[in-house]
């Protein structure tokens, strides 16, 4: 009797395991990874979910980085991430357009997006990882 009640709690907890997990298909969207700060929020986004928006680009893409260590194709500026504020005239006068941001870690670019959404924009977007992270995923520099 014993015996049995082992097998049946075993049985129970394999079920029980089974059913917590949940496999995810490889066209299944990943959930954004958004970055809350007190005045809003920007998105995270990986090297594959940014080759995909490339593939119909709707956003302007900026690079941070400084000094220059290369750029991602279909790069539309650069503005040094310390210089965002000096240079709005190279982002969108629309504080809602889409913007992404990249630099060569992935934390200039953080601090732009943070200093973007502290001045209102709401659709600011960031290469989690940066150009390091773009490369090591198997995408190339320009």
């Amino acid at each position: 009797m014993l015996r049995h009640r082992h097998i049946t709690l075993l049985l129970a907890g394999v079920l029980l395991a089974a059913c917590g997990t949940s496999s995810t298909s490889p066209s299944a969207t990943p959930t954004p990874d958004y970055v809350h700060l007190p005045a809003g929020a920007y998105t995270n986004v990986t090297p594959a979910q940014l080759a995909e928006m490339l593939k119909s680009k709707d956003f302007v893409f900026v690079n941070t980085h400084i000094p220059y260590e290369g750029e991602i194709e279909a790069t539309d500026a650069f503005v040094p991430y310390n210089e965002i504020e000096q240079n709005l005239s190279k982002l969108p006068s629309d504080k809602g357009a889409k913007i992404v941001l990249y630099c060569r870690s992935g934390r200039m670019s953080a601090i732009a997006a943070e200093t973007l959404v502290g001045m209102g924009y709401s659709n600011i977007w960031n290469l989690d990882g940066g150009m390091i992270a773009w490369e090591a995923a198997g995408y190339p520099l320009k």
